[in-house]
């Protein structure tokens, strides 16, 4: 995947602490850009407003604090929603059995996109993707983007996990 963002050192070790992980930080824009965080609970339960505003302060104090950004720019904690980044190798592994969406940085097997289903991450950190029948092993290290494809089967689970959840 590519690199990390320069903030990283100075956030995930604060959002580590306050119970979530860090899914994504980066800047979008250039006349007026946006520090994006998209995080997400540790115990895997379902992000609020409160969670993203808790982190936001407390973020908030150590970028003030350090400056690591040159000039203005607005500071945005969310979920990463339910088509979400596929940025660790945890997430090949977690979100196995769905369809995603790949991009590498140079060719695997004469491509460097791909749409299919994430069969997993094994061992030689090589993503196992299965695109209509055809097997391709995606090196983890040659993905530049990834993202979850929003399905019927995608949702079916946020709603089976929304429901066990308030029980």
């Amino acid at each position: 995947m590519t690199g990390k963002h320069p903030v990283s050192d100075l956030v995930e070790p604060i959002i580590d602490k306050l119970g979530f992980e860090t899914v994504r930080i980066m800047t979008i824009g250039n006349k007026n850009p946006t520090l994006q965080i998209m995080i997400e609970r540790k115990d895997r339960k379902n992000l609020t407003v409160d969670d993203c505003a808790a982190v936001s302060r407390e973020i908030s104090v150590v970028l003030d604090e350090k400056d690591p950004i040159e000039g203005q720019y607005s500071l945005e904690v969310s979920s990463p929603g339910l088509d979400r980044p596929l940025t660790k190798e945890e997430h090949f592994k977690r979100f196995a059995g769905y369809e995603a969406r790949i991009e590498t940085m140079s060719e695997v097997d004469g491509r460097k996109r791909f749409k299919g289903k994430i069969i997993g991450l094994n061992q030689n950190r090589l993503i196992d993707f299965d695109m209509d029948g055809t097997e391709y092993h995606i090196p983890f290290d040659a993905v530049s983007k990834a993202k979850l494809i929003l399905t019927e089967e995608l949702l079916n689970k946020y709603a089976e996990a929304q429901t066990a959840e308030e029980l």
